[in-house]
């Protein structure tokens, strides 16, 4: 078992915790590595129903944890299923089933079985789309979704230790036929990726490196907003002058408006990084728009944020307030 593993899950102990299984190599020697510590977990896999193998996979992750003695929960992805972006779309659902039963059983936190192949890959794929600080940063050990805590306890394991492990313990896992069809760009990452390594001497560990420096700075950049968030919101929404907003730097307004958007239209995903731009250019005079599920408007000096519906009227809420920030 992995060291880095062990420690990592160790600031976890006691706690209830799920984790999504899919039966492929990862999450079935995470699966084995949580049972062999002892921890107290729910398994959960999703049927997406996309391929004809998916029901055997199903009936697989069933009998493992009844043989475990660890209870699973299966969940199935009916209805129709988009012809674009179907990959995304998967994985909306996916976690959207994960994490309401976790809110409806008192689970805190969901267990996910990305490594560091994976890791590699969510840079370099959005390294291609020309992405900033948090897309560089890739998947954090820790972070929110729907309120409930994701932890990626594999982040610095690769994918053939895990391998490794689940053959020379005689641990059966599918591999999932869509990980070899191309029409997927992070499949011809994966396939070609290795000649970053042969042709540029740029190696995994070099880039898992830079992963972790972005992420230092993501974290000060993170911590930097929430508290600049905390001085503004209001359970009605939120109210700031323009300066408040256009005296930082345009990598901080564009992740304290992105976030504030978020936080008071209750999405689980950002809003886009062009949508944001295009956000701040309105906001450069008076104006009125909706964006992510909020109402944004600027009047003279002040900047009014609230839930798309709601009222947005500057009256009232600067008469409740002896300072705008």
């Amino acid at each position: 078992m992995n060291k880095k593993f062990i420690d990592f899950i160790r600031k976890y102990d006691g706690a209830k915790m799920a984790v999504g299984v899919s039966g492929g190599i990862d999450s079935m020697c995470l699966l084995y590595w949580l049972h062999e510590i002892g921890a107290d977990v729910v398994c959960m896999h999703v049927n997406h129903r996309l391929r004809a193998e998916a029901d055997i996979e199903t009936d697989y992750v069933v009998d493992v944890c009844a043989k475990m003695g660890i209870p699973c929960k299966i969940f199935y992805w009916d209805g129709e299923k988009p012809e674009n972006g179907l990959e995304a779309a998967a994985r909306e659902a996916r976690y959207k089933m994960m994490t309401d039963f976790c809110h409806e059983n008192g689970i805190k936190y969901l267990l996910t079985a990305h490594q560091s192949d994976d890791q590699i890959e969510t840079f370099l794929m959005n390294l291609s789309r020309g992405s900033g600080l948090y897309g560089l940063s890739a998947m954090l050990p820790e972070s929110q979704r729907d309120g409930i805590t994701i932890l990626r306890p594999l982040l610095e394991v690769s994918r053939q230790e895990l391998k490794d492990y689940c053959d020379n313990h005689n641990i059966k896992y599918f591999i999932d036929s869509m990980n070899s069809d191309e029409h997927y760009k992070r499949v011809k990452i994966r396939k070609n990726r290795h000649l970053l390594n042969d042709k540029l001497d740029i190696s995994d560990s070099r880039i898992l490196l830079a992963i972790q420096n972005l992420s230092r700075t993501r974290e000060w950049m993170d911590k930097y907003i929430e508290n600049r968030i905390e001085m503004v919101i209001r359970k009605w929404g939120a109210m700031f002058s323009v300066s408040f907003l256009f005296d930082e730097a345009e990598e901080i307004r564009l992740k304290f408006i992105g976030t504030l958007i978020q936080r008071i239209g209750g999405n689980g995903y950002p809003v886009r990084l062009n949508s944001l731009q295009n956000a701040l250019s309105k906001l450069q005079t008076d104006c009125k728009f909706t964006l992510g599920h909020c109402t944004i408007r600027r009047l003279n000096d002040r900047i009014l944020v609230v839930p798309e519906g709601k009222r947005t009227s500057f009256r009232k809420r600067h008469e409740n307030r002896k300072k705008i920030i």
